[in-house]
């Protein structure tokens, strides 16, 4: 007599509506502990302006060395290296030979000590 289509189709969508909001909340969770954080997925980062790259880089506690290659085509002079971590203390960074230089295609080890990022 009557048509039982509507009744089906409405007990489907509310089984998997059901089923997709648990997932939903399920990732929610997750995203709001930070299980899904991008930050614990990518490695440390040592960011430079545009003709300068960094090498390599090390850090610890107390201090960060890192490799920096002059490739912007001309000599830099009076090159200062500044660290700002999350601790909002800006630390400068002295270069290994102590001249300040950079001159085109060179690399220098620059230190930034007595640093306290516990």
């Amino acid at each position: 007599m009557f048509n039982k289509k509507g009744q089906a189709a409405m007990e489907f969508l509310m089984t998997y509506g059901w089923a997709i909001l648990v997932v939903l909340a399920a990732i929610g969770a997750l995203a709001y502990f930070g299980v899904l954080s991008p930050d614990r997925f990518l490695p440390e980062k040592c960011t430079l302006p545009s003709g300068t790259a960094c090498l390599d880089f090390t850090g610890s506690a107390s201090q960060i060395t890192m490799v920096i290659q002059n490739s912007a085509g001309f000599d830099m002079n009076n090159v200062t290296v500044t660290v700002d971590p999350t601790t909002g203390a800006n630390f400068t960074c002295t270069d290994a030979d102590g001249d300040g230089t950079l001159t085109d295609g060179e690399k220098d080890t620059f230190t930034c000590s007595g640093l306290s990022l516990t």
